[in-house]
């Protein structure tokens, strides 16, 4: 060989051990995410927070990951969906109400995400009034999304990639649940095919547990006969476990008769609809009638097999993580939208008393009884910011990044944290515009430092306000009111979670001091909406005579 030839020879040789060193000594692939939000789910539903539900993949997550004790979500569906994707309190973006489309500077998680390289996933429920197009407007790569949330096993209303699907045969043999976890699979596959080289976030939307209640006979046959003991024995027993489990360490909250959603329909027409079994009052179990209880338990049975099935159905999508080689740099959230629900309405195809609890003919809510107990051993339920309208479970898992099994984390986060976790652990620092417009500085905070120990988190307050209900958090004190024209509330969650003990009379000075900052921080996410000062409204809570 000549000298030149060996000269070439040699460069070339140092330049592919160049490349091999410098492909060794690169940053390392940042996780992929997973953020899983049930709808409707009970901060005590899944076992790992003290439920009897079986749910052993949720369980899994948590056993080999951390859970946090004190996780807010907004109280109703739309407004958490808008935090959890923005990164904002839902009044700043105008979603709490929904008030048209997002301000122009709002981007979405797949808006930021892209700039590290992530493709972006949904498949599930969407419910972002002022996004309505998931790929055009939501920046999302594939989507899969159930529109019609009053039918589980036939939807009149689903797209893909922002297109309508045929209409779902009535004996097709679907259900939502399997249906969302099956595209969310697909999508996963396609990525593995076409861009394993790039991180994934796969946003997973559930419609479980949410009305109306809809199981597979199977998982309904599971749990048949479980729940004859009452919401009085199951409410108990969860917060029992809870407690044991360092979850909570307050008294369990009265039942609460009085408190049931304003448009519930009314016991005699609930009656009248659906059969003498139903009832419209979180009453002592003791106070049905057998027709009552034996109906009751019936309807918790199904409630119970949508959440069972849920946890199948994620354990599809962590096997299908697994089978890609990224379970271990993965960063899953599971979170739930609010807490359980009180509502009682009957929508979508109505109900017909004759058809099996659970089918597809039959339209039936949880209602205050049960949600009572799913939302053991908080306050009250969806809707309302008491504690148990807000408080979510959360389940966060990586294993490549998290090393604390099975611990728990007692620092107060909410849905707007998740999407400043995801930024700070992709290494991606938010432009201060989007579409020529400034936006203002994400309202969360990340969470990751959390993960390797128990830390504080750099917040201020946390502000919750949805239809006349209000609270607000500062360290452990909450200012709390159920309705416009409620009176103002005082807790000291410290030592009484359950918020039994009002110190509102007590504590006038720190009641006004906390008020006065509601009321600045209310005028200011308004303001950043682009909308006039909130006006005087009804009192969003109604309360009736004791049954």
């Amino acid at each position: 060989m000549s000298a030149g030839k060996l000269r070439r020879a040699v460069c070339l040789g140092c330049l592919w051990l160049c490349l091999a060193l410098a492909q060794t000594w690169a940053a390392p692939r940042p996780p992929n995410f997973l953020i899983i939000v049930a709808d409707d789910l009970g901060f005590s539903d899944v076992g790992c927070y003290g439920g009897e539900i079986d749910t052993p993949h949720l369980d899994a997550l948590a056993r080999d990951g951390l859970r946090y004790t004190q996780f807010y979500s907004t109280a109703r569906c739309w407004p958490s969906r808008a935090c959890l994707l923005t990164g904002y309190y839902a009044q700043q973006v105008r979603m709490d109400p929904p008030q048209g489309r997002l301000p122009e500077w709002t981007r979405l998680a797949p808006h930021y995400l892209r700039a590290a390289g992530y493709r972006s996933y949904h498949s599930g429920k969407w419910h972002i009034q002022g996004a309505p197009r998931r790929v055009a407007d939501g920046g999302f790569d594939r989507s899969y999304s159930v529109e019609d949330h009053d039918r589980f096993f036939y939807p009149r209303n689903t797209l893909l990639d922002d297109q309508p699907l045929p209409l779902v045969a009535t004996n097709a043999g679907y259900y939502s649940t399997i249906a969302i976890a099956e595209y969310a699979i697909q999508f996963l596959r396609q990525h593995q095919q076409q861009h394993r080289d790039r991180p994934f976030f796969l946003y997973l939307a559930f419609l479980s547990p949410h009305f109306p209640l809809q199981a597979l006979p199977q998982d309904i046959a599971k749990y048949t006969g479980r729940y004859l003991a009452g919401w009085d024995v199951v409410r108990r027993q969860r917060w029992q476990r809870a407690t044991a489990l360092g979850l909570t360490a307050h008294p369990l909250p009265e039942l609460e008769p009085h408190y049931f959603a304003p448009w519930s329909l009314a016991e005699a027409e609930l009656q009248r609809q659906i059969g003498a079994g139903e009832s419209a009052y979180a009453v002592p179990w003791q106070a049905l009638t057998v027709e009552q209880k034996i109906f009751q338990a019936q309807k918790m049975a199904v409630h119970a097999a949508m959440v069972d099935r849920m946890d199948q159905e994620i354990g599809r999508v962590l096997a299908q993580i697994k089978a890609m080689g990224q379970a271990d740099n993965t960063l899953t959230f599971f979170v739930s939208d609010n807490g359980a629900s009180a509502e009682q309405i009957i929508r979508g195809d109505k109900h017909n008393p004759e058809a099996p609890v659970g089918s597809a003919q039959t339209f039936l809510c949880l209602g205050p009884g049960w949600a009572s107990a799913a939302n053991a051993p908080l306050r009250l339920h969806k809707f309302w910011v008491h504690e148990g309208g807000i408080s979510s479970p959360l389940i966060v898992h990586w294993p490549a990044g998290i090393k604390d099994r099975g611990g728990l984390r007692r620092a107060p986060g909410h849905f707007i944290d998740l999407l400043p976790t995801m930024l700070d652990l992709a290494g991606i620092q938010p432009a201060p515009e989007w579409q020529g417009k400034a936006a203002p500085p994400l309202a969360g905070c990340s969470l990751a430092p959390t993960f390797a120990r128990e830390a504080p988190l750099p917040r201020e307050y946390l502000f919750f306000s949805h239809q006349g209900n209000r609270a607000l958090r500062v360290g452990d004190w909450k200012l709390v009111a159920a309705g416009a024209q409620g009176p103002w509330e005082l807790y000291d969650l410290s030592t009484n979670r359950g918020e039994s003990r009002n110190l509102a009379a007590e504590q006038p000075a720190k009641v006004a001091e906390m008020a006065a900052l509601w009321q600045r921080l209310d005028t200011q996410f308004r303001e950043q909406a682009g909308l006039p000062p909130s006006k005087t409204t009804p009192a969003g809570v109604e309360k009736q005579k004791e049954p």
